[in-house]
């Protein structure tokens, strides 16, 4: 842990932010052990930390919507706005889009610079701490846009004009849901696929892992069934799950793992005519076969999956606040600064299923 600068203002539209909680995420692990791009080509030394919340201490003279003192919450995709994607209300997927401890320093730190802050900064409602928002700001952001925006695209009913009669009617009808993989993101599915299952949008949850301790975890943040796929063949997988829906398969399926057997087994798994969403970075070097015959032959949606709009922030705050998502459920403990990077480099050894939330910070203290 070093000392560093404190940062400034970086234009008229950017704001600095005193970080009060922020998580150490297994991404961050990536980009420290070398496996970002976007950190190989700017090199180190280098601040990591993308999920986070805190308190706006400075604003540039053209921010118009937030105000020091607010308490704000970030997604990890900082989109700006202009570029063609941006235009077509494709911020997830922005030309230019920023991320901070990936092409920016991030929020290992006491204090942070973001940019195009009226865009992608919201407040944090009163009733929502510190610690619940920076828990939103990678794995639940993510799984939500998994679950909810491309797997069951209840957003696209903002708009039901742009969708035919059958395609409102498919969307709007309870659905099975089969989640693979349940370490920090698949959980956040389970538990984000649970919220809506009370709305009424999903019927049935259904989690697999090998970890026995993992299926334990989802069973008690939401998931009705479990299929435990320690030494089992995929075939032996795909046969348990299409058990447990009539043979049909479910109507949507999530790969949160991102290993070539939960991809493929995620597509076998997926009823005629429904979805699976590929939400979980690709591991390893072995790539999956995707059976495109079945793709074709069940008219099976392959959809991908990447971060969070900032816009529906609110929403997502508005879970927490109401009491339908307990994202502290997720959060293992508080640690200081020094203890963050500890766990950080801890993840050698493999990942826990809680994050670590740093919420300590020593003045003199400011980056890893």
């Amino acid at each position: 842990v070093k000392t560093v600068p404190r940062p400034t203002l970086q234009d008229d539209f950017s704001v600095i932010v005193n970080v009060m909680a922020t998580g150490v995420c297994r991404s961050d692990w990536h980009g420290w052990k070398g496996h970002d791009d976007d950190i190989k080509n700017h090199g180190m030394p280098f601040i990591p930390g993308h999920e986070f919340s805190g308190v706006v201490v400075d604003v540039g003279n053209l921010v118009k919507k937030i105000r020091k003192g607010d308490h704000v919450a970030i997604p990890f995709i900082l989109s700006c706005g202009h570029c063609a994607e941006c235009q077509f209300d494709r911020p997830t997927v922005c030309l230019q889009q920023a991320q901070p401890g990936f092409t920016m320093n991030g929020s290992f730190a006491e204090f942070i610079a973001i940019s195009r802050a009226d865009r992608n900064l919201r407040k944090i409602p009163d009733g929502v701490s510190f610690v619940e928002a920076a828990a939103l700001g990678c794995r639940f952001t993510t799984a939500y846009r998994a679950v909810v925006q491309q797997g069951l695209r209840l957003d696209s009913l903002q708009s039901p004009k742009t969708l035919s009669s059958q395609n409102r009617l498919h969307r709007t009808s309870r659905k099975i849901i089969c989640i693979f993989g349940c370490g920090g993101l698949g959980l956040s599915c389970v538990m984000i696929a649970k919220a809506f299952k009370t709305e009424g949008s999903i019927s049935s949850i259904i989690a697999v892992d090998v970890s026995s301790h993992a299926l334990d975890k989802a069973l008690e943040f939401g998931a009705d069934s479990i299929v435990n796929a320690n030494s089992l063949s995929n075939e032996a997988i795909r046969e348990k799950v299409l058990h447990l829906t009539d043979g049909l398969g479910a109507e949507l399926t999530i790969d949160a793992a991102g290993f070539s057997s939960t991809c493929e087994n995620s597509m076998y798994c997926t009823r005629r005519g429904g979805r699976m969403v590929q939400v979980g970075l690709p591991i390893g070097s072995h790539r999956p076969d995707v059976p495109m015959g079945l793709v074709c032959g069940r008219e099976l949606e392959i959809v991908g999956s990447h971060g969070f709009d900032a816009k529906e922030l609110p929403d997502l705050l508005d879970l927490v606040l109401k009491g339908k998502l307990d994202v502290k459920k997720l959060v293992a403990k508080e640690v200081s600064l020094e203890e963050g990077a500890v766990a950080l480099m801890s993840m050698d050894k493999g990942s826990p299923l809680g994050m670590w939330m740093i919420t300590k910070f020593k003045k003199e203290c400011s980056k890893l």
